[in-house]
């Protein structure tokens, strides 16, 4: 566990502004924040403080650090909206003994939520809030070469889950592969972000320490201190080489018609559910999924609302320990799934399909799951794609979807531009 050393003394103060501009604009290059969804959002710079913590408990200390941090700070927020006051952007790695998990403080964030604007600002120290601003840098000529797991590997770990599968040993997994990026300089988390939330404004575009993509999928929200809502995806067509499924229309009668997918998002929604109720007093599951159509697949969805016990309702933070990994990530039984996925894959996920997004310091806030994602280091970015295995899946269909899935940030990095 990493604590960094604070200030004795410390101050935010939320004020309301004019409308800033695109959010993206205002990112500087060195390690941006972002959370970011058709144009509204968070971003920051700077560092105030950080945590970082590894294990299965992991997410408590995290939520422990949290308000302990928090109830020291001398808080003037004249907007009180979600986001406002003291916010920390979270990204926790996908198994617990992974190194990485991490909450950063920043000491400036810009929002916005609809027609409202603000910005919060730390002050108490003596450093100042630099924020260098630069133009955004191309990618450039980029190389792609295998990660830990290559499509071979990945092909072959599909096949063993699936025979392990039909022989009873557990009803889904959701493996994953990667796969490398190498560009002649380093990379610029913006123009990455930029490209995403271009060609996916329906998703969250998200960067924190390295980690940057956009998600379809929430995995917890809390908003009002009782309210919670998460997005569950699970179940993918996308159009064949052909053009075959290129009308959404047409793909979504497919995916709802498919009784693999449709089984396979069942077992996501019950894992979410079962971990969920418990800590609510109500809780709202459709009977039936929606699609959803974003520009490479289709998947899916079943939108959970519920509110949570009056008594001592749990903090964000704590909600997405007791749900993740969902079967939607992970899979079903939740622990013979995680374990599968560490013997089949042979590498570290590292934050890849881990929860990702922000906290405020009333513990509501909103974490996705880190999907269409990689993880940056200089010129390299280390990309992942999954798809959730069952009994009836089959290989090359799964390498194809992966391979769908990859897309999204191939296009962000190589500056294809959206439509």
């Amino acid at each position: 566990m990493t604590i960094a050393p604070l200030p004795t003394s410390l101050r935010v103060r939320t004020r309301p502004v004019d409308d800033p501009g695109r959010l993206l604009d205002l990112l500087p290059d060195d390690a941006p924040l972002c959370w970011v969804r058709d144009g509204d959002g968070l971003v920051g710079w700077g560092e105030v403080a950080r945590f970082t913590a590894t294990g299965p408990d992991r997410f408590a200390r995290a939520d422990a650090w949290w308000r302990s941090f928090t109830q020291r700070l001398d808080v003037h927020d004249e907007v009180d909206e979600p986001g406002s006051g003291p916010v920390a952007f979270a990204s926790f790695t996908f198994a617990a003994e992974s190194a990485g998990s991490a909450l950063v403080v920043p000491r400036v964030v810009v929002g916005r939520r609809g027609d409202r604007a603000w910005v919060s600002e730390f002050s108490g120290d003596d450093r100042p809030p630099v924020r260098a601003v630069s133009p955004v840098r191309r990618t450039g000529t980029v190389r792609y070469a295998d990660g830990h797991l290559p499509v071979a590997g990945y092909r072959v770990a599909v096949a063993d889950a699936v025979r392990r599968m039909r022989g009873g040993e557990l009803e889904k997994a959701a493996l994953a592969h990667d796969l490398l990026a190498v560009a002649d300089a380093p990379l610029d988390a913006r123009f990455l972000l930029g490209g995403l939330a271009e060609r996916y404004p329906t998703c969250w575009t998200f960067s924190v320490d390295g980690l940057v993509g956009a998600t379809p999928e929430m995995l917890i929200s809390r908003t009002g201190g009782r309210s919670v809502r998460s997005r569950v995806l699970a179940g993918t067509l996308w159009p064949d080489a052909d053009g075959r499924g290129a009308d959404a229309a047409a793909l979504a009668r497919r995916l709802l018609d498919s009784a693999k997918d449709r089984h396979e998002h069942q077992l996501a929604v019950d894992s979410l559910a079962t971990a969920l109720r418990p800590l609510c007093a109500r809780l709202d599951v459709p009977d039936t999924p929606d699609v959803i159509s974003l520009r490479n697949v289709s998947h899916l969805s079943t939108d959970v609302s519920g509110t949570l016990h009056a008594d001592e309702p749990a903090g964000l933070l704590r909600l997405a320990e007791a749900v993740h990994p969902t079967a939607a990530v992970g899979g079903t039984p939740r622990e013979a799934a995680v374990a599968l996925i560490a013997e089949l894959e042979g590498m570290d996920r590292g934050r890849y399909a881990g929860p990702v997004g922000w906290v405020d310091g009333d513990g509501d806030g909103e974490l996705g799951i880190a999907l269409r994602c990689a993880q940056l280091d200089g010129p390299v970015a280390r990309l992942f794609a999954g798809c959730g295995v069952v009994a009836d899946s089959d290989p090359d269909t799964e390498v194809r979807e992966a391979a769908a899935k990859l897309a999204a940030f191939r296009d962000a990095l190589e500056g294809v531009r959206g439509s």
